[in-house]
């Protein structure tokens, strides 16, 4: 293992929330995606048959709260056991911030949890491969202990509190990739996930990352930053009518499936390459769940075993950057990970972005983060 790759962190505090799960058919029905190839609107047997998604974390009153997010924190803190005071550092993860410009998540998220002062702040606009570039910033900062927080909110944004959906993604003229602009609500799904990362005198863990912006594997550089989200900035100022259908999330379908495919199997053999041993080593291996096809296609590649790779992206869709960490909290639920096992997390995602970090796993005790979530 070289030096450059090891870090010293590991899991002391874990917490994860999903909302209601709705069946394909609720959610086709509570959205009315228009069917653009004939009359009417898509079944939820049509969305689940294009996008292979059965189910999804949906709960616009919950997810729409800036309180459901603080109380993932909370959790996770009172599994490590340890008090806001013991924090250093937060990083927050997301790319559905509840306010945006100047970081205003991240301070508000520091200042109900009570976090010190001087501990630091690090709010990362970043998608489904977000956890990679959390655990880089993670390794290089001065810090003993991190608290880690990522959360994705599509239904507060496409659905508020069940009401008509935003027309935006239903009937928009102006966005350049507009036929696909529901997909992404078809595809993401809320959740919320939070670690506590506590720094110690052993170099046990391996983490790397990469932008391939310049080189992807031994090909050019990837492009396609793979999500597209066109208004809102200094471009195309809030304000104008021309820009307000350009403020819709469009993932680009056959981008993300290139880039997932040949980006997970870049993670793997870098893994390989820093630790010959990883995936007979690891406890659990957990994937980022773009998708149930791309899920299933690179556990077959790599040769990972099944058993070893839990996968949620068929019942609960895409939870974007939580999506691993409720993996793991799935497994420690069921007794399938226990304190002393080594994990894995390798992911992909918007940007683009990619890595995969390895890390042990010694939570001192287990909680109900639906306990921690205010009325």
């Amino acid at each position: 293992m070289t030096s450059n790759y090891a870090h010293q962190l590991e899991i002391r505090g874990v917490s994860a929330l999903i909302g209601e799960v709705i069946p394909m058919d609720t959610w086709a029905a509570r959205m009315q995606v228009p069917d653009r190839k004939g009359a009417g609107s898509l079944s939820g047997a049509r969305i689940q048959e294009v996008l292979g998604v059965e189910g999804k974390s949906w709960e616009p009153a919950l997810f729409g709260r800036p309180e459901t997010i603080t109380g993932v924190a909370r959790a996770a803190l009172a599994s490590a056991k340890l008090n806001p005071d013991d924090i250093d550092a937060l990083i927050v993860v997301t790319c559905t911030a509840f306010e945006l410009n100047l970081g205003q998540d991240g301070f508000r998220f520091a200042r109900e949890l009570g976090l010190r002062d001087d501990a630091m702040v690090f709010q990362l606009e970043a998608g489904c491969g977000g956890l990679a570039r959390a655990m880089h910033v993670a390794t290089g900062v001065r810090a003993s202990r991190i608290l880690v927080l990522a959360y994705n909110l599509p239904s507060p944004i496409t659905q508020r509190l069940d009401q008509a959906a935003n027309p935006v993604y239903l009937q928009n003229r102006a966005h350049p990739m507009k036929d696909l602009l529901w997909a992404s609500p078809g595809i993401f799904s809320d959740g919320a996930g939070a670690m506590v990362l506590e720094r110690t005198s052993t170099d046990e863990g391996v983490s790397f990352y990469s932008r391939d912006q310049r080189a992807f594997g031994d090909g050019p550089g990837f492009r396609d930053p793979i999500v597209h989200y066109l208004g809102g900035g200094a471009l195309r100022p809030v304000g104008y009518d021309e820009n307000e259908q350009l403020m819709g999330y469009v993932m680009s379908g056959k981008i993300i499936a290139e880039y997932y495919n040949k980006g997970m199997l870049l993670n793997h053999e870098m893994l390989l390459s820093l630790r010959p041993s990883y995936v007979q080593d690891m406890r659990r291996i957990y994937t980022h769940q773009a998708g149930p096809a791309m899920v299933r296609k690179f556990v077959d590649i790599s040769g990972i075993p099944e058993e070893k790779a839990p996968t949620s992206a068929t019942r609960l869709g895409n939870l974007v950057s939580p999506c691993t960490i409720h993996l793991l909290q799935e497994d420690i639920d069921a007794g399938r990970v226990a304190t002393g096992d080594e994990v894995c997390f390798e992911v992909v995602g918007a940007g683009p972005e990619r890595g995969a970090f390895t890390l042990p796993y010694r939570v001192r005790e287990t909680v109900q983060t639906r306990d921690f979530i205010p009325n």
